[in-house]
């Protein structure tokens, strides 16, 4: 849901719908992710979109790359809609998705959404007749398009020709600032394109992927001055780990700031055995630290100093940050408003009556030679004092507690 508080106001965009969500307009903004199996693996491609659906992410992408993936699309479908989960699915396409949307028609239906790379659709005529031919079975189904360049696979003729404009140029610019303009171009003649060829505007959403903050930046800055088209946000290649998530957050969250990006995904390199869905909470969390939308009820934690050398707090805090997230697909559908709910977690005297205080209900653990007692507050009252063994068992069932007498009502 959108926080009314947030004093953010969004670029003005036409409205998309995929599936049953509307993307851009007055729609908040999305959470997408990507599966990384191989398609043609129903089983496990099922169990993947399962998995980032369950997560909180909004549209599924899937890779369509060859016939025996356009082939499993359709099963794919289906054994999702018999466990219930109807997330829309985006297929990617490259290089040869003019001819596997042809040629599975069922493919083609069963997709909410195409996403085409206007830069590896075909070179010279090729290029103009198979982006034609994808447009023009969105169009038979009704289906809405992203139009998705990307830095690494940007229209190699496209480049050349500014690149030689540029030069003959009386105050030629810096190459990657040439580079740069490339990418919205491509964006927006491909969406002219695509409304020529009969594509409404409201099927159309833009995304102009680079892989350095900066950049991203630049030309997502570019795009939203140029075009009214819905816009997906993303870092292309962030990376692993804190890398990947530090540069992601620190691209999209200015963009957000500015009001640009109807959709959004972190796409993050996960380490081995690490689930897919660690992107999908990390765009989750963006967008609730920012005030955009609430996912999750979110735990307010100190840091630690010297006052807390006991791992008490720490180990209650990310106890209790789990549990929270692991209980909202219940939560969700049985108490509505939960995941605006704040609890803290806190370590000592200093900081924590008051942080407890600020939270819907909050714990000050005892920090270093601090009497062995943890004061409870509730909506800003104290309401009990908790001591000796247990003490954190005792507060998640005061959380349980607090959830179905607050929010049961809803």
């Amino acid at each position: 849901m959108n926080n009314s508080n947030s004093p953010i106001q969004r670029h003005r965009t036409v409205q998309v719908r995929v599936g049953g969500l509307g993307v851009g307009g007055d729609a908040p903004v999305r959470v997408q992710s990507m599966t990384n199996t191989d398609t043609a693996d129903i089983q496990s491609t099922v169990e993947q979109c399962a998995e980032l659906a369950r997560a909180g992410s909004e549209m599924v992408r899937i890779t369509v790359n060859n016939e025996s993936a356009a082939d499993a699309v359709p099963r794919v479908r289906e054994r999702l809609d018999a466990m219930g989960i109807d997330v829309p699915l985006i297929g990617d396409f490259h290089f040869n998705g003019h001819r596997l949307l042809s040629d599975y028609p069922a493919c083609a239906e069963t997709l909410a959404k195409y996403r085409i790379n206007p830069g590896n659709v075909g070179r010279g005529e090729k290029r103009d007749s198979q982006f034609a031919t994808m447009i023009e079975i969105a169009c038979r189904y009704d289906r809405p398009v992203r139009i998705g360049v990307n830095w690494g696979s940007l229209d190699p003729d496209l480049v050349v020709r500014m690149m030689d404009a540029n030069a003959k140029s009386a105050e030629p610019k810096e190459a990657d600032e040439v580079m740069r303009e490339a990418m919205v171009e491509s964006a927006v003649s491909s969406a002219l394109r695509a409304e020529e060829l009969g594509l409404p505007r409201d099927h159309i959403v833009l995304s102009c992927k680079m892989s350095g903050v900066q950049d991203l930046i630049a030309v997502y800055r570019a795009l939203a001055a140029r075009s009214d088209h819905a816009l997906h946000l993303g870092l292309t290649e962030a990376g692993m780990g804190s890398k990947g998530i530090v540069a992601s957050t620190a691209a999209v969250a200015v963009l957000l700031q500015e009001g640009i990006g109807d959709t959004i995904r972190i796409s993050l390199t996960p380490a081995p055995g690490e689930s897919r869905a660690r992107e999908v909470i990390v765009a989750q969390e963006i967008l609730q630290t920012m005030g955009l939308r609430s996912f999750a009820p979110m735990v307010t934690a100190c840091p630690g100093c010297g006052r807390t050398t006991s791992t008490v707090f720490q180990e209650l805090a990310e106890s209790i940050q789990d549990y929270l997230r692991d209980q909202m697909p219940v939560w969700r559908e049985t108490y509505p408003g939960v995941e605006t709910m704040q609890v803290a977690v806190m370590g000592c005297v200093v900081n924590g009556p008051g942080e407890s205080k600020q939270a819907n209900i909050g714990i000050s653990l005892p920090g270093t030679g601090e009497h062995p007692s943890a004061p409870v507050y509730v909506d800003g009252r104290k309401v009990t004092t908790l001591k000796g063994e247990g003490i954190a068992e005792r507060f998640k069932q005061m959380v349980d507690e607090y959830v179905v007498e607050r929010y049961g009502r809803g």
